[in-house]
């Protein structure tokens, strides 16, 4: 793990009709993780690594910062469900290559949960299909290790209110992804019928604003392009989360983009 240091948080709850939580639910009974983070209390860190030395490094770095709390460690995916039960965490930071269950089928299966944590995955490599592949199965961001630290510590944070994050490394993979990378299939594309049957059920002003998130807009662009507070943007953002049964604002932008909008 390359070293990373770094302070501070910031946390907001999106206002509006419906309320996307980062609290975790659990067979065991988990309480109302979310909580404390919603309240102003330290995010929750749970970190699930195979290297002992790159956890240990995470839970200095992270355990440092006074808004942060790491509440758990694990070293494969299949002790991910326990140590979520145990340490309620707000924010799972997940590797990828574990030896027993990966990052990617751990991050599936935390998502299925009522009320799952928010998941930061952190690796080494960064190939298209295991970009992809995270955030469809509901990953709110994916960073390399060589992050710098306190990138990584503002990641956490964005995370847990919300928010998606990518590194930019990461970012330049997914438009290279989507702006035509892949060749354009010939006959029926299931994927991209699926997605425009979706967006079909939204009003026009939702699919306005999923085209914006599309284009990678944030809540302030979006708010100024189409004319309206930030507070109805992150309305529109929750509503449409609930409406198309996804997990975060950047699985919308890839229907978007599965649709071929942008």
């Amino acid at each position: 793990m390359d070293g990373v240091t770094g302070p501070g948080r910031a946390g907001t709850n999106d206002p509006g009709p419906v309320s996307h939580g980062v609290d975790v639910g659990s067979a065991a009974g988990a309480s109302d993780a979310a909580g404390a983070a919603s309240a102003g209390g330290p995010v929750r860190v749970l970190i699930v690594d195979d290297d002992p030395l790159v956890r240990a490094g995470l839970s200095m770095i992270l355990g440092g910062v006074p808004d942060l709390r790491v509440v758990g460690e694990a070293a494969d995916g299949g002790e991910v469900p326990a140590a979520v039960a145990a340490g309620r965490p707000d924010v799972v930071l997940m590797d990828i290559r574990m030896p027993r269950l990966d990052g990617l089928a751990a991050t599936e299966a935390l998502r299925a949960l009522p009320d799952p944590p928010e998941v930061l995955v952190l690796t080494t490599f960064h190939a298209d299909e295991q970009v992809l592949r995270a955030l469809r199965v509901g990953a709110s961001g994916f960073l390399l290790k060589d992050t710098p630290p306190g990138e990584i510590v503002q990641a956490v944070r964005r995370v847990a209110a919300g928010e998606a994050t990518l590194s930019p490394a990461v970012t330049r993979t997914l438009i290279a992804h989507v702006t035509g990378a892949a060749p354009v299939p010939v006959g029926p594309d299931p994927r991209r019928e699926r997605a425009l049957r979706l967006l079909s059920t939204l009003s026009e002003r939702e699919r306005e604003v999923a085209v914006a998130l599309g284009q990678g807009r944030t809540n302030a662009e979006i708010a100024a392009e189409l004319y309206m507070s930030v507070a109805t943007v992150k309305a529109y953002v929750s509503r449409l989360l609930t409406r198309l049964e996804l997990n975060n604002r950047v699985q919308v932008a890839l229907l978007v983009h599965d649709a071929g909008l942008v």
